[in-house]
């Protein structure tokens, strides 16, 4: 009788965890429970840092190239927060790269900062992660990733970066960088901007999650001057920020979710590092699963 009650209750226990397993969906739950980081030299002495599982690997799984902040003079690819947020997406399924990329050291990027040495650095550093996404699609086999499913993540700098780098590839002072046939499939931006919304055009809109606080002094929420510089200043460059893009791929029928907080301030930089479940849930409806989903989330920094 023991025997028989004790088989029954190690049924029960591995059918709970067949089920629990089951329950579990990749690119939405954390399906590993260890990950491993490669890192590679990808131009000169830029280098990128590779998250991965290295067992269980869902054939043909995306690929998110995080871009960093700092102002495009600081910050860091391996940053705790950068490092937590790359790791905590690879254990969902996704291949992962954090990557550096050329830093205006020791200078200003605000109102003193010339709007021609702005738009060189945008272009810079656009430059660099078409280099890095290159870099990676020449590697897509060994590393396991579907090179036609490449998502831009970035923050403050970063997300200005690769908002510049997905949409701007028609403007006059980007037509020249090296895109070739390089075409991402989606954007993730932490309070980025565009130098100029118009240029996103039905060929290079994407489905695109924006985050901003509707009070960030240094990067517009809607349509306004850079670090808000007066007209007379050396820095004045308008900039397009989450609201307008979101109006303009409104219009373009493309799926967009604007997650904004009403009294938010430029923390909405960082603050979106811990909104995985979020992120992951844009990721699998709006970019693999071909949804078409246009929203408006208000969100407070408390939630």
């Amino acid at each position: 009788m023991k025997k028989r009650l004790y088989f029954f209750q190690v049924l029960i226990v591995l059918v709970l965890g067949l089920q629990s397993t089951q329950a579990q969906e990749v690119y939405l739950d954390s399906i590993h429970a260890k990950i491993g980081k490669e890192t590679f030299t990808y131009s000169d002495t830029l280098k990128l840092d590779y998250y991965s599982s290295k067992k269980g690997v869902v054939p043909n799984r995306p690929l998110l190239i995080l871009v960093h902040g700092g102002g495009f003079s600081g910050g860091k690819r391996d940053n705790f927060l950068e490092s937590g947020f790359s790791e905590a997406m690879a254990k969902r399924g996704y291949a992962v790269a954090s990557m550096s990329y050329s830093l205006r050291k020791g200078k200003s990027f605000g109102c003193d900062c010339p709007s021609t040495e702005k738009i060189e650095t945008f272009k810079s550093v656009s430059a660099d992660v078409l280099k890095a996404t290159r870099f990676l699609i020449g590697k897509s086999a060994k590393l396991n990733f579907d090179k036609n499913k490449i998502i831009l993540v970035g923050s403050s700098a970063g997300a200005e970066a690769v908002l510049n780098t997905a949409f701007l590839q028609y403007h006059p002072d980007f037509k020249k960088l090296p895109y070739g046939d390089i075409k991402f499939a989606g954007v993730v931006s932490f309070a980025g901007a565009v130098l100029n919304a118009d240029y996103i055009v039905k060929n290079n809109a994407v489905p695109t999650l924006l985050f901003h606080g509707k009070k960030d002094k240094l990067v517009p929420f809607g349509t306004a001057p850079h670090h808000h510089c007066i007209a007379s200043a050396a820095g004045y460059l308008m900039l397009d920020g989450s609201r307008t893009i979101a109006e303009r791929l409104k219009v373009l029928n493309t799926s967009c979710t604007l997650v904004y907080d009403p009294n938010g301030s430029h923390d909405w930089a960082n603050l979106p590092y811990a909104q995985v479940d979020l992120i992951s849930e844009f990721i699998l409806q709006n970019v693999l699963n071909g949804k078409l989903i246009q929203s408006h989330v208000r969100m407070s920094h408390k939630n």
